[in-house]
């Protein structure tokens, strides 16, 4: 059963529709406050809800306690099919051009492709989702617009049920996002006051430094003689950095450790410092973090490849120096649990390449390729193999890159042709159906050059894109697979709640998940992480020998799980 939730001038309005969007029955009209106890009532009959977004409506319902089994996002379900390559023959992606849904409910630049990356770094690049909301009548159309193009979706190779399946771990990623928004990190702010404390000194007067850094900055001046300097302009660093003789192009770490100058030490020691403090210095404890939990908002399909991102907060980023403040609550415990090797895996499982199967089965999969064909040296082996998937083709690991060819021709060949369709300026798609963004106009008149200034420019064009696209294929497949473990591990922790045994997701980050669980429910949580990896790997791949092993953690603080 299908349930429309939309926005009504008196509250909200449900009604039920058909698989192909045609409503059943007139629409129940509830205000705000009825919401949260009709919603419950109707999820007694295992609905699908569907809806605008997540956001526009799950967040009051997990704050009364209310919580649902499944849904259907119309706006990540929208980003994923108005660029996928398996709808691309159907009407979708021409009426997503022009529809009002496009500029009042997706993100303009999931609707609308952005242009070619200029380098790797683009697939992490965030896409932030706009908030509007429409009526039943839009969403009702919306929905059935959507039914039709999977529907002439081929089932040649299962695209139609890959697709199927990868709009249902979106949408259940959608109301993770929020759930584990609503449950927060478990945090201990007092700490995490201790750790500022111990690094930076005293908390200072807005304006000020903290006094850890206002002595790094007072030996900068000196050692620079730049009485006025301040080292958190690049435009000052950087005139103070060359009137001394060090002539660096930028303030990057690795740049400035090609200097010997006295003046490196402490530049690096206040860039460190520097960014504990306003990445998650006091100011954000007292803006994210509440009643001892630090309540995130994560971007779902927040970036192109299909991984998670986050709105504020840094919630993907949780550094070293203060995941000891990451405490399970008295009687509980953090259970961190991440997919070891996932992308080579995913490569693996993408290629069908199974002699580096056999090379993964029971074992590191870098020791298993070490052994097969490069005399047992781990690192070379995994050099040459991220060279593969991340086009790193030059230096060492161009070098290795011939070895690795002839070791695994499959996998080598897949990730190579992946980068020739980039090239060329064609999409690539993941193993579920999410496609790459297509070249901008700009892209294609850069590669009808005319002298060989423009050729040897657009070369660089194409080997770039194709460097995007050869990873854009193994990183959203694992994203993929990802979300998977996520939607099976929700419903797994579900039954165990519903059995008396508490346990709740509370952090997520691109291969690893975090499950903080009473000290009675461990080792049901632990079986509940390894039988959904197993399941995620089943369900976007079938039985295949590939294995996708779990490292799990037990700690009382982040901090010890690796």
């Amino acid at each position: 059963m299908y349930l429309l939730l939309a926005p009504h001038p008196e509250g909200a309005a449900i009604q039920r529709i058909s698989p192909a969007g045609t409503a059943t029955n007139d629409a129940r009209v509830v205000t705000r406050g009825e919401l949260a106890g009709v919603v419950r009532e109707y999820e007694t009959q295992r609905p699908r809800w569907v809806w605008h977004r997540a956001q526009d409506w799950y967040p009051v319902l997990v704050a009364e306690g209310v919580e649902l089994e499944r849904c259907h996002d119309l706006a990540l379900c929208r980003a994923i099919l108005a660029n996928s390559e398996f709808t691309a023959h159907t009407d979708y992606p021409r009426q997503a051009a022009h529809a009002r849904f496009d500029e009042d409910i997706v993100p303009a630049r999931a609707l609308q492709p952005p242009p070619v990356p200029s380098e790797q770094g683009a697939l992490f690049e965030e896409i932030t989702p706009s908030l509007p909301t429409l009526g039943l009548a839009e969403l009702k159309e919306e929905f059935a617009a959507q039914q039709r193009a999977v529907a002439h979706v081929t089932t040649e190779g299962q695209r139609r049920q890959r697709l199927q399946l990868l709009l249902a771990a979106e949408s259940a990623g959608g109301m993770i996002a929020v759930e584990m928004q609503h449950t927060g990190v478990p945090w201990h702010e007092d700490a995490h006051r201790q750790i500022l404390a111990d690094v930076l000194g005293e908390r200072p007067h807005p304006g000020h430094r903290p006094p850890a850094l206002e002595e790094l900055c007072r030996e900068l001046r000196i050692i620079l003689n730049s009485p006025a300097l301040n080292p958190d302009s690049p435009q000052e660093l950087m005139r103070a950095l060359h009137r001394n003789g060090i002539e660096v192009k930028s303030t990057r770490k690795w740049e400035l450790q090609e200097s010997n100058h006295p003046a490196i030490a402490p530049l690096l020691a206040y860039k460190k410092l520097s960014r504990l403090h306003t990445a998650n210095g006091w100011a954000w404890l007292d803006a994210w973090v509440h009643d001892g939990r630090f309540h995130p908002e994560y971007v779902v399909g927040g970036v192109v490849s299909g991984r998670w991102a986050s709105r504020g907060g840094g919630a993907l980023q949780i550094p070293r120096n203060i995941r000891s403040a990451v405490r399970a609550d008295p009687g509980h415990k953090l259970i961190v649990a991440d997919a070891s090797q996932l992308e080579p895996r995913v490569l693996v499982a993408l290629a069908q390449d199974t002699k580096m199967a056999e090379a993964a089965r029971d074992k590191d999969l870098y020791a298993g390729i070490a052994a097969q064909g490069f005399g047992g040296d781990r690192a070379k082996a995994k050099v040459a193999l991220l060279g593969a998937i991340y086009g790193a083709t030059t230096g060492e690991s161009g070098r290795l890159m011939p070895q690795l060819t002839r070791t695994y021709p499959r996998a080598v060949g897949f990730v190579e042709q992946a980068a020739r369709e980039g090239e060329a300026g064609r999409t690539v798609t993941t193993r579920l159906g999410r496609s790459s963004p297509v070249p901008s106009n700009g892209w294609f008149l850069s590669q009808q050059s005319t002298t060989a200034e423009e050729q040897r420019r657009a070369d660089n064009l194409a080997r770039s894109r194709g460097r995007f696209t050869r990873n854009f294929v193994v990183q959203g497949s694992a994203a993929e697979w990802a979300a998977c473990w996520l939607a099976e591990l929700r419903r797994r922790l579900r039954a165990l709640r519903a059995d008396g045994r508490p346990a709740e997701l509370v952090f997520f980050l691109h291969d690893e998940v975090m499950v903080h669980a009473r000290e009675d429910t461990v080792d049901a949580c632990i079986s509940a992480i390894e039988e959904a990896a197993v399941a995620a790997k089943e369900l976007m791949f079938g039985p295949i020998p590939v294995e996708f092993p779990v490292s799990i953690a037990v700690v009382d603080s982040y901090d010890k799980a690796k």
